[in-house]
């Protein structure tokens, strides 16, 4: 299942993944608009990674 991505989707995977860890510790650490700003990136990347996708079957 995994030969299926490319290195570029794995690590925009670990970006999105990371980037909503982060924004739990945030928010979870009392500081709520800090987490939410960062939580709001997981799907910038996740459609930033569709982008890509689409982008290269043209």
């Amino acid at each position: 299942m995994l030969k299926k991505f490319s290195t570029a989707d794995k690590l925009l995977f670990v970006a999105a993944l990371l980037s909503l860890v982060f924004s739990e510790l945030l928010w979870f650490k009392g500081e709520h608009e800090s987490g939410i700003f960062i939580g709001i990136w997981v799907p910038s990347i996740l459609a930033f990674g569709i982008y890509l996708k689409l982008i290269n079957k043209i």
